[in-house]
């Protein structure tokens, strides 16, 4: 996939949302160099770039002399008033809250710089729920990582705009790591959730999988990650962005092609972040449901501002030209050649 949305790119056909990026930094306006970078991500298998990244030491070596801090969390909305108060440098995080950010902004807090990932969303069911379809998880409770999120508008539109409930009440905020308890204990009957967590849900609980999300999308494909910071820091670091974005691709490439290779590895880096060991089919399992991209894929956006404006989530719906600023993946894309892993 990497490779096909690579040459997207470089066909400048990958901007599909309101013509072309903003102007960048003139050259020669960067900043000194900065005593340290703080990086934000989560701890989910969808988040692979970047745990890998910082785990294998990667991130810090491209960096140096710069000092690589991160912080982990739980869900998008965290990350992204993380990045507003700048205690966040570049995020990983899904579209939904990016576009609350862009339109509560007026289109200035926050600027896509690249893709990572696409799809790797699940709906699982416990086995007593009774649900069985899509079609079942009308009015039963539906778990997502967090309100606002984005499997939290996908969940709240689809019972609300396909399955024709009144209103999304029985959709539920449920951090990913309680999700597993309640679950067990008959307090939610399904979950929305990015991987690891649909797979460690059936894996822990004996869950079924009711389906993909990207069986809902009309391409079955979606953007579910993509990497952002803010206009200021990009204007005044393009240089630390090109570092990041330099080895975030490296791991893309690696990725896209053999993601079960680094199952291993990337079950290491995600006890290490205070997770539990997966076992290896659970892993395996999550990362073949997973697609791994540069591209943020555009359209995504176009649809999720629909959603989360019918939702209330966004007042009005923002005008995303300028939201993506992808100049400098470009020109990694095009000025490194695809690594062999």
């Amino acid at each position: 996939m990497t490779l096909r949305t690579a040459a997207l790119f470089l066909m400048g056909l990958g901007l599909g949302v309101g013509g072309c990026d903003k102007a960048q930094p003139a050259p020669g306006t960067t900043a000194p160099p900065l005593d340290s970078v703080t990086l934000g991500y989560f701890a989910n298998v969808t988040h692979a770039q970047a745990v890998l990244g910082v785990s294998s030491g990667d991130f810090q070596t491209a960096l140096e002399p710069t000092q690589l801090k991160t912080k982990v969390f739980n869900a998008g909305p965290e990350l992204i008033q993380a990045l507003n108060a700048g205690a966040v440098d570049i995020g990983y995080v899904g579209p939904g809250p990016v576009l609350s950010a862009d339109v509560n902004s007026d289109g200035q807090a926050v600027r896509v710089i690249s893709g990572s990932a696409a799809n790797g969303v699940v709906i699982v069911a416990s086995k007593e729920s009774g649900i069985y379809s899509f079609a079942d998880l009308k009015g039963k409770r539906i778990a997502t990582p967090q309100l606002g999120n984005t499997q939290d508008v996908s969940a709240r539109h689809y019972v609300t705009a396909t399955l024709g409930q009144p209103d999304a009440s029985n959709v539920k905020e449920v951090r990913n790591s309680q999700q597993s308890g309640m679950m067990a204990r008959g307090l939610i009957d399904a979950a929305w959730v990015p991987e690891p967590w649909g797979a460690r849900l059936i894996n822990e609980t004996g869950a079924v999988l009711i389906g993909e999300e990207k069986d809902l999308w009309p391409n079955h494909e979606f953007s579910l990650t993509v990497i952002v910071t803010t206009p200021k820091f990009l204007a005044k670091h393009p240089d630390i962005i090109q570092k990041i974005l330099t080895v975030h691709h490296q791991w893309t490439v690696r990725l896209s092609g053999h993601s079960t290779d680094y199952a291993d590895q990337l079950n290491d880096a995600l006890v290490a972040l205070g997770g539990k060991k997966m076992p290896s089919d659970v892993i395996r399992a999550a990362l073949g449901r997973t697609e791994f991209t540069d591209d943020p894929l555009p359209e995504t956006f176009k649809t999720m501002e629909q959603w989360s404006h019918d939702l209330t989530f966004i007042k009005s719906a923002p005008d995303l030209t300028g939201l993506f600023e992808t100049d400098i993946i470009h020109g990694v894309i095009s000025s490194e050649p695809a690594r062999q892993p």
